[in-house]
């Protein structure tokens, strides 16, 4: 954008959020050329914060008379490049929007804006017995806008579902600044799910600025355990077989050795770090049925030749246990000067299978691999380690991540279990959608945004609706 241009820009978005909230600023821009996915790098020509939907609405019509497109951000702990301006040189962000406008006990449900962060929702219910369910491994800082762009989940998704399943109504600001109420905050509406298809959308739809969100009791009790297993078949057979029990843990996690070793250097929760690996299962329920449900996931361990069983014996010791699990991406710092997350599933019964071809993956290009992901609904985690001064070992990543995400389709999985498509998974899509399916997606997708200005250049590989054509790995029966 010419520097005329910003300039001018610039003065009109300040007539709407103030100086304080437009950031042009070299120093400032550094900060928003990335989110938590850092192989691909942009700024921005300018940042706007507004601080209501009546601001957000105000700037998006200021940038659709212009012919300006824009990228909505949140948090910036996005793990796939969502919020990369490439083809959007305006960023729009939710940081200041941070009001929980509604509490509503009864009808369990509470309507917060994009900038909430996602702890603070169950912060807020506690004290009412309450929860929000959805727990992203970023859930301190995570921001609710976010979570519905990425239809984000988390480890207690396996038993209660990911973000669609709790979200009951949006408050979106469409791309020609039209504010526009979707959903409801009843259980059930009638009619196309409008909520839903925004819910995953990656922001190409619009921008949501609030939503209503569906709240869960607190469990009655909880029986938070560790199973430490020289092999990571062991672990996996674990897995497989306490949900072929009928068991639904409200988690079941997974850590390989490699990220063992670097969480337990980093919290020093008591992990033994000579393990192949440890599973993190969680039960939760009424408690007079809780000891037996223990006691069947005991024996399903044991039987898979657990090393050794913990029990967390209070609620300090399962926040230690927890807080371990999910900084385990921040304690890899301490074992490459970079990394790179994957997100990929596979069918639970296919986790020794994955496994083992992410490490053939990982000798073949000559890196070193850890896992951690949520096992019982096979949505791994690989994180591969490099140094992004060394070009060619940056190379060595994006092909690794290519084949490890083919290798889910092959196994009957998917490219992505919660981190989006962003700009790093676009020509993946092709793997297991065919043409026709793309067509329709970007079809739905023009219904809210026909010029195409909101986060231009993500999810497909071209705003312009170029995909490149491959044979997808699932068919649908014709």
């Amino acid at each position: 954008m010419p520097s005329f241009e910003i300039a001018r820009l610039r003065d009109a978005l300040v007539a709407i959020v103030g100086p304080e909230g437009v950031l042009s600023s070299a120093a400032d821009l550094a900060v928003y050329e990335c989110d938590g996915y850092t192989l691909e790098r942009a700024q921005p020509d300018v940042v706007v914060l507004p601080r209501s939907t009546r601001e957000v609405a105000a700037v998006v019509r200021l940038a659709f008379d212009a012919g300006v497109p824009f990228v909505p951000r949140g948090a910036g702990t996005g793990l796939s490049g969502g919020c990369l301006p490439l083809e959007a040189k305006l960023m729009i962000g939710l940081s200041r929007m941070r009001q929980i406008r509604s509490i509503d006990v009864p009808n369990r449900r509470v309507v917060a804006e994009a900038g909430v962060v996602n702890a603070a929702v169950s912060r807020a219910v506690r004290g009412h017995g309450l929860q929000y369910v959805p727990d992203p491994s970023s859930q301190s800082a995570c921001t609710i806008g976010g979570n519905i762009a990425e239809n984000s989940g988390g480890p207690h998704t396996l038993k209660y579902g990911v973000t669609t399943n709790h979200l009951l109504g949006v408050e979106l600001v469409l791309p020609d600044g039209t504010v526009v109420e979707l959903g409801d905050a009843i259980e059930h509406t009638v009619g196309y799910d409008l909520t839903g298809v925004v819910c995953g959308a990656e922001g190409t739809v619009g921008i949501v600025t609030a939503a209503t969100l569906r709240l869960e009791p607190l469990p009655a009790a909880v029986t938070t355990m560790l199973s430490v297993h020289e092999t990571v078949a062991d672990a996996t057979a674990v897995v497989s077989d306490v949900i072929a029990a009928g068991i639904v843990p409200a988690a079941l996690e997974m850590m390989d050795r490699t990220i063992v070793e670097a969480v337990e250097a980093a919290f020093g929760f008591g992990f033994p770090t000579d393990a192949g690996a440890v599973l993190i299962i969680e039960v939760d329920g009424p408690a007079p049925g809780l000891a037996a449900l223990t006691a069947q996931v005991t024996e399903i361990c044991r039987g898979h030749r657990a090393r050794s069983l913990r029990v967390a014996a209070d609620e300090a010791e399962r926040a230690a246990l927890w807080k371990s699990r999910k900084r385990a991406f921040g304690a890899v710092g301490r074992l490459a000067p970079n990394y790179c997350t994957q997100d990929g599933v596979v069918p639970r019964t296919r986790l020794p299978e994955i496994l083992s071809e992410i490490e053939r993956i990982g000798a073949r290009h000559r890196l070193r691999i850890g896992n951690v992901f949520h096992a019982g609904d096979g949505n791994i985690h690989p994180i591969l380690l490099y140094d992004e001064r060394d070009a060619a070992e940056v190379a060595r990543v994006l092909e690794a991540g290519r084949e490890i995400l083919a290798a889910c389709v092959r196994l009957g999985g998917s490219v992505t279990g919660e981190h989006g498509i962003g700009v790093e998974k676009m020509h993946e899509l092709g793997l297991i959608f065919g043409p026709d399916d793309l067509a329709v997606m970007q079809q739905v997708r023009a219904v809210f945004d026909p010029d195409g200005r909101a986060n231009p250049g993500k999810i497909f590989p071209t705003s312009g609706g170029c995909v490149e054509r491959r044979t997808p790995a699932r068919q649908a029966a014709l």
